[in-house]
This record gives C-alpha cells, sequence and structure tokens, in this order.
C-alpha cells in the first residue's frame, strides 16, 4: 500500500494548527506519517500537537505521528528538516491553517498511483481557498492541468504546493533552496518535475480537490517581494526573455480579465 508524509511545519500556530491535525485525524487511509516541524515556539502549539498524537494513537487508526520542536533558520529550513526524516513514498506539505477537505482525500490520491513498475513522480490537484474562519472562498484561480510538467510553470504556478505530492525518495534529493525567502516552493517543485523528466517517470493528475488553503499566508503577507523572488526563479528556470514575455501576457491577461 501506498504511504504518505504529510508534513506540517509551525511557529506561533495556536490560533491554526488544531484544524489541520483535525483534518488528518479524520483520514480514514491508515498509512500515513504525520511529522510536525515546530520552529520552537512560544505558545501552545507543542501543547496541541502532543494532544493531537495522544488522540490518535487512542484511535489506533494506523497513523504515526512525529513531532519535533527547535530553533531553525526559516519556513524552509524547517521544510528541509521535515523532507529528511520522511519515511514515506509520497510527501506532500500541509501547512498549519490548510487541511485535507475530505476524510477521504488521502484515499482518493492514493487511488490515482495506478498500475505499473514505478510510481509516478508526482501526485497533483486542485486547491480551494478558504478564509479565516476555514469557510469556503473560491475555487483557486490557477487550473492544475490534465497534462503536466516542469514547463507548465511557465505560466504561473498551477499547482498548488499543498496539493503537489512528490515521491519522497525524489523529494529528498532535492531540498528546498534557503537562499529563497517566499518562493522556494516554485522552485521545488519546478526542480522536482524536471527530475521527473530525467527519470522518465509519470506525474499523474488527481481530478479532485485535494487542499483546502488558508488565505493571508506568507506569499500574501510579503506580495511584491514574493513576486520579486518568483521573477528570479522563472528567470532560472526559463529564460530572462520567456520570464518578460509570460510576464507581460499575465499582465494583459489580468486587464482583459476586470
Amino acid at each position: 500500500m501506498i504511504t504518505f508524509s504529510i508534513i506540517t511545519i509551525t511557529y506561533q500556530a495556536e490560533t491554526v494548527l488544531e484544524k489541520t491535525v483535525e483534518s488528518v485525524l479524520e483520514q480514514e487511509y491508515p498509512y500515513v506519517e504525520h511529522l510536525i516541524v515546530d520552529g520552537a515556539s512560544k505558545d501552545r502549539t507543542v501543547a496541541i500537537a502532543e494532544a493531537y498524537k495522544e488522540r490518535s494513537d487512542a484511535a489506533d487508526n494506523g497513523h504515526t505521528i512525529l513531532i519535533s520542536s527547535e530553533p531553525d533558520k526559516g519556513l524552509y529550513d524547517a521544510m528541509n528538516k521535515g523532507l529528511v526524516k520522511a519515511t514515506g513514498d509520497y510527501v506532500v506539505f500541509l501547512n498549519a491553517g490548510d487541511f485535507l477537505p475530505s476524510v477521504h482525500t488521502l484515499e482518493v490520491v492514493a487511488a490515482c498511483v495506478g498500475e505499473g513498475d514505478e510510481l509516478p513522480a508526482v501526485l497533483y490537484g486542485e486547491t480551494d481557498i478558504v478564509d479565516s474562519n476555514y469557510q469556503f472562498l473560491r475555487h483557486r484561480r490557477l487550473k492544475a492541468p490534465k497534462v503536466l510538467n516542469w514547463r507548465s510553470f511557465r505560466y504561473g504556478m498551477l499547482v498548488c504546493h499543498q496539493a503537489f505530492y512528490a515521491r519522497t525518495d525524489l523529494a529528498r534529493t532535492l531540498l528546498y533552496n534557503t537562499a529563497y525567502r517566499h518562493s522556494a516552493d516554485v522552485d521545488w517543485c519546478i526542480r522536482v518535475m524536471k527530475e521527473a523528466e530525467k527519470r522518465d517517470l509519470p506525474l499523474r493528475q488527481v481530478d479532485a480537490v485535494i487542499a483546502n488553503f488558508l488565505t493571508g499566508g506568507d506569499s500574501k503577507q510579503n506580495h511584491r517581494a514574493s513576486l520579486n523572488e518568483r521573477f528570479h526563479v522563472m528567470c532560472k528556470h526559463y529564460g530572462v526573455l520567456m520570464t518578460v514575455v509570460m510576464h507581460l501576457w499575465f499582465v494583459v491577461r489580468g486587464i482583459f480579465k476586470k
């Protein structure tokens, strides 16, 4: 059976962590490893995580909960710590405040692995945006394409990070670039897909919403810096000319959608 490593990065997350861990606890799929990587929070974050572990152990649902709490060098350093520890077939990052939309979400993702000698490099799906009360706001504007490869992200991050399940053996060899502060996730997804192409491994679509994304995260709070950094990420992978052309297209598209 396919095993999943879910990684949740936390810091001072007592107000949002409960929703995330509850959605994992409710999963009917048993082959789950949930790593909570905390950055030495001073609030009740770790206590909430420990209480969640006790509930999961008591439920005897097959899930393994691993909690660590220590200072880190930022979000992407913490993500790398989680990647190194992950042991599942696939790894996905579910931030504090984000959550799995259904008790069957992991079953749906696992069912899309398909047949074959090699596991797909990536399983990916759709994302919904929710507000601070975890109520549906809208479907994510960018749609996950039926056929995805590393060139697809020229048109923007078509698959949300929380809906991007990467094969752990690939992901561990491609740690996040901690020189980026806001867009290392975009760079990482592209590099994972490039590696998939090198190894001739498929990327398989999950035709369903598989993540609920809490609006107002880091990229929202640091919007200008995030856009600037993302521009440099795209230049690195697609070249300056292509990136400039695509950004001009983004502007035109935005004007006509108003």
